[in-house]
Order: structure tokens, then C-alpha cells, then sequence
């Protein structure tokens, strides 16, 4: 980028092209040429949903408008690129519209940030305050390679990149309080919340090019766009009467997403990069961060989750609250949620994204081929200590078929959570066998929060698996037979792998869990034997698993002929 870190014009973005070459491109030669770019090459999986949302989706949605109808996306996904008049509209809009709010160093007017925020005791911060794997302040990664007393020099395309994901991510808590902030006090400000993503599970759905990505990320508004909604670099055309604070400012308010632009732009912190001349160019060292806007609750237009639906909410409680991902399960343990595209018909449950709804409906419509190689890209951060540190990254690719996504027809989904439900119940009847071979020992079952468990070693076994399944099943169209046979092959697979590991868990036994010992259990006494544990064992997977023992069966049986 040039001196003034030029978004729109300057080479920041790193982008794959079809044939996996890379290239350096700026905001309009990115979207532009969005039809021949297969993904962006992001440092961190957190980093593609702060792109989308702080910049890539709100430019395209406010300069071409958002799609009226199922039938208006599907003639821009038909056309799979912008068409040279929506080209010409870009261009307008990033140059000679709002082009000079697109320069990171700009001196008046910093984009995503506060000219000359100063910190009321004068300090500034590291650079690392914005990168939650490098240890700043309370947030102490356990492998961090440097500590608060290092320097951490970004470039001004690094600079850029971790000024989006702080306004998406950034940690909770205490934040320096800024001159001309009038509800700082003492100095800093408190009850700050995380950034709106840390709040989310994330969910992206992703397509073959980066044009498809966007649209698949791009919500259908038969209303359109409300004209008081505008993307935080458009913050001047607000109306004046909604009374809120300006991101260009170091004040700031708790309030509502005022639009779908403005919940993708939220201003969470206010932030000024401090750039130096360096021989190298523009190097970041120190910044200031400080407390921005609150979003006072996430409405049910955020595309980028699902959902937790109550029934019977508590008094001031939504009936729904945004789905997290869960530390320690890949995305395929989690498609019960995935799936959920009806609400709970009675009491609790899961409800699958907005996004990944319209994408089913789109299908539907056959707007959408059966065969179309969706994916989904998940991530989240784990908090921990009040949400003030970093504690776990989550991150995981699955490929979905969009199939599974249509409401009125359930074969496929209704088979995809079986395969599912399959693996985590073989894992549970594992950790029983492990449980039971322990007390045979003479020893005590293993504690829930402690140690590792056989179910988490089979489900890592059988991973490559169940993604070759799913990607497999992205072609099958309606094949049913098609449908069975790789039914058939994931319950072999699974049943093989959930064998061995309990046969290693056998040959690990000592000799005296042969004879085994008597417990009571409730009050009964019960007896626990290596053979008794391993025959309720092999009972529990031939029930979950019927079709290995059809196929396990039919080989006997043609062996004895």
C-alpha cells in the first residue's frame, strides 16, 4: 500500500486464484475480479468473517443493493461474476464516492478509526494488544513467541488486516479510557463486552470462487436495504434523530444494529494505528484501543450463527440466543445444529443459521444445483477470565451437501445425523467399555473432566472419513442406492475403527480384570469382568451399527459356502 495505506488501490489482500496462484490485490481488483479469485490467503481462520463482514460484503451490499427476491439472486449467482454496469458501480463507489475513507493513514479521516485518539494518561499500547496469539497485557497466550516487552512491528497490510478483526473479536473488560469519552472514569472504561463475533459460532458458507462466497453470504431482503442503514465509513448519513455517537469519535453508545450494514460494520472499539516512516515503509508499533460501541443484543437478522431456541424464555430473555461452538468437536459432530431448519417443535433445541436456510431454500427452487460443492467454514474464540484473554481458537472446513438444506425433502438430512449420531455413539459405548475394564481393575471410572477418552480417539480416527462421506454425497443428486451403499461403507469403517480401539483397550488391562470384582451400584451389587465389559461392548455396536453386521454377516455366511 502507499503511504496513506490506500485499500481500495493497494495490493493487501492475498488472494488464490483458480489455478492457486497468488496475487497482491486491493479492495476493487479483489471484487472486481472476485469470479476468477478462489478464496482469500488469511493468517487466521478468525480474519475471513471480519473481512467479509467489515468490508467485503457491506461494500457490494451498499453500492449494488441487496437481492429482492430467491429468483433476483439466482440471476447473479447464473451470471457468476459482476456484470460490467455492476463493475462500473464499484468502481464509482470506491473511487470517486467514498474512495478517500478507504485509507488506513489517511490524517483527517483513518479508516475503521479515531483521528488522534489519545489515551487520558497519555499511554499507548503495543501493537499486540491487537493479535490475540501474542501476549499483551492480561491476554498470555501459552506459546506466545513474544512478551509485552517486545515490539511486534506490523506492516501496513498486517496493521490493516488486525485493525478488522480487533473491531470483530477483541477481548472484554477493562479498556483505556479516551479524552473526550465522558463515560470514562478514573481512566479507563469497565463492562466492556467482547467484539460481536466473540458472542457467535460462526458460520460461513463458502462456494467454488470468491463471487459465490459473497453472494452466499448475502441474505435476500424483499424490503431491501433501510435507507437510515449505513456501513460505519458512511457514519455522516445517518439521520441525526437516531441520537447515536459517531465511530469517528471518541465517544460512544449501548444501542441496536440500526441495519444489516451497520451490523456488519459495528464499531465495537475506537482505534487509532500509529504508523512510522520506516526505510521498509509504513511499520505499526503502538496503538490505542479503547471502549466503542455495545451492541445491546444480536438480532435475529445476524447471518453468521445459529441459533439456542428457548420455548419459555426467562423474564427480558429473547427466545433465541446465538449457538457456540463447542472446544474439542470438528464441525461434523455438530450438524444436529447445522441441519435444525425448523424450529423446535416442542421445548428446547438448536436453529440452524439464516444463511444456511436461504441456501435450502434456494435449492428448492432449483436455483441452486443439486450437486453444488457447498462448503462451511466455522470459527470462534474461547474466552476465559471475564472474556479478557484469548484461551482457545476454533476452526474447521466441512463440506455440506446442499441436499440436506431442503426443508421439504429430509432423506438426506435425516441420514447425515444418523451417520453422525452413529460415531457418537460408538464413542459413548468406548468410554462405557473403558469404564467398565477400569473397575474390573480394581481402579475407578475415569472422572468427565479429566484424562483423555477413548471416544475422542475413535472420532479423530474416523474425521478423514466422515469428510470424505460428506463431500461424496455433495454429488449424489437423488441416488438413493447411491445413498445406501455409502451408508453401508461409513458403518464398516466406523465399526472397524471402534474394534480396534477396543481391542487396545483389552490388551491394556492387567491380568486380574480377567476375575474382575463386585461393586454396588444404587444399592445392587454388580459385577465387572474384562469379558463381560467387552461382550456389552460388542452387543451396544452391533446395535448402533446394523448395517456392518448385515455386511459383516453376508461375508460369513458366503465364506462358509
Amino acid at each position: 500500500m502507499n503511504v496513506e495505506g490506500d485499500l481500495v488501490q493497494g495490493g493487501w489482500l492475498s488472494a488464490v486464484g483458480l489455478e492457486g496462484e497468488v496475487r497482491e490485490v486491493g479492495l476493487l481488483q479483489v471484487l472486481t475480479g472476485s469470479h476468477a479469485v478462489r478464496r482469500l490467503d488469511v493468517p487466521v481462520a478468525t480474519m475471513l468473517p471480519a473481512l467479509l463482514r467489515q468490508l467485503l460484503l457491506p461494500v457490494v451490499l451498499d453500492a449494488l443493493g441487496a437481492p429482492r427476491s430467491r429468483r433476483d439472486w439466482g440471476e447473479r449467482f447464473g451470471r457468476g461474476r459482476f456484470s460490467p454496469s455492476e463493475v462500473d458501480q464499484l468502481t464509482h463507489y470506491l473511487t470517486d464516492r467514498y474512495g478517500r475513507r478507504f485509507r488506513v493513514f489517511d490524517v483527517e479521516r483513518p479508516f475503521g478509526q479515531v483521528a488522534g485518539l489519545t489515551a487520558i494518561s497519555g499511554d499507548v499500547k503495543p501493537s499486540t494488544l491487537l493479535v490475540p496469539s501474542i501476549a499483551s497485557g492480561n491476554n498470555v497466550p501459552l506459546f506466545s513467541a513474544l512478551s509485552e516487552a517486545d515490539h511486534l512491528e506490523l506492516t501496513d497490510v498486517q496493521a490493516a488486516l488486525w485493525l478488522l478483526h480487533a473491531q470483530c473479536w477483541d477481548t472484554a473488560a477493562i479498556k483505556t479510557g479516551a479524552v473526550g469519552d465522558s463515560q470514562a472514569k478514573a481512566g479507563k472504561t469497565t463492562g466492556n463486552p467482547t467484539s460481536p463475533l466473540g458472542q457467535l459460532g460462526v458460520i460461513v458458507p463458502t462456494g467454488r470462487t470468491l463471487y459465490e462466497t459473497l453472494l452466499l453470504n448475502t441474505p435476500v431482503l424483499p424490503d431491501g436495504l433501510d435507507e437510515a442503514d449505513r456501513p460505519q465509513w458512511a457514519w455522516d448519513e445517518r439521520p441525526a434523530s437516531l441520537g447515536w455517537k459517531s465511530p469517528a469519535s471518541p465517544e460512544w453508545s449501548a444501542r441496536p444494529a440500526g441495519g444489516l450494514l451497520d451490523l456488519l460494520t459495528f464499531q465495537s472499539r475506537r482505534i487509532r494505528l500509529i504508523g512510522e516512516e520506516t526505510e521498509q515503509g509504513v511499520r505499526v508499533r503502538q496503538v490505542v484501543v479503547c471502549a466503542g460501541d455495545r451492541l445491546a443484543q444480536t438480532p435475529e437478522r445476524e447471518p453468521h450463527t445459529a441459533w439456542n431456541h428457548t420455548a419459555k424464555p426467562k423474564a427480558g430473555q429473547p427466545p433465541r440466543r446465538p449457538r457456540r461452538h463447542m472446544s474439542g468437536r470438528a464441525a461434523w459432530q455438530g450438524l444436529g445444529a447445522l441441519l435444525a431448519l425448523a424450529l423446535p417443535e416442542d421445548g428446547d433445541g438448536p436453529y440452524t443459521s439464516v444463511l444456511l436456510r436461504q441456501i435450502g431454500d434456494l435449492r428448492a427452487d432449483e436455483l441452486l444445483p443439486a450437486d453444488y460443492p457447498l462448503g462451511v467454514e466455522t470459527s470462534a474464540l474461547e474466552y476465559g477470565n471475564q472474556s479478557a484473554v484469548v484461551e482457545n481458537a476454533i476452526a474447521d472446513t466441512l463440506p455440506l451437501p446442499v441436499v440436506s438444506l431442503v426443508a421439504a425433502d429430509d432423506w438426506l438430512r435425516a441420514a447425515l445425523l444418523e451417520c453422525a449420531e452413529q460415531a457418537d455413539r460408538s464413542g459413548r459405548a468406548l468410554d462405557g467399555l473403558h469404564a467398565d475394564l477400569r473397575r474390573a481393575a480394581g481402579g475407578d471410572a475415569l472422572p468427565r473432566d479429566r484424562g483423555e477418552r477413548p471416544s475422542a480417539r475413535l472420532l479423530h480416527t474416523v474425521d478423514t472419513s466422515m469428510r470424505r462421506l460428506l463431500a461424496g454425497l455433495r454429488t449424489i443428486g437423488e441416488d438413493y442406492d447411491q445413498l445406501e451403499r455409502a451408508q453401508h461403507a461409513w458403518e464398516l469403517t466406523l465399526f472397524q475403527a471402534a474394534v480396534r480401539e477396543a481391542d487396545a483397550l483389552l490388551a491394556a488391562v492387567p491380568a486380574r480384570a480377567v476375575v474382575g470384582r463386585t461393586e454396588k451400584v444404587n444399592g445392587k451389587e454388580v459385577v465387572f469382568r474384562s469379558g463381560k465389559a467387552a461382550g456389552v461392548c460388542r452387543k451396544r455396536l452391533n446395535e448402533i451399527l446394523p448395517r456392518a453386521v448385515e455386511t459383516r454377516t453376508a461375508v460369513r455366511e458366503g465364506s462358509a459356502a
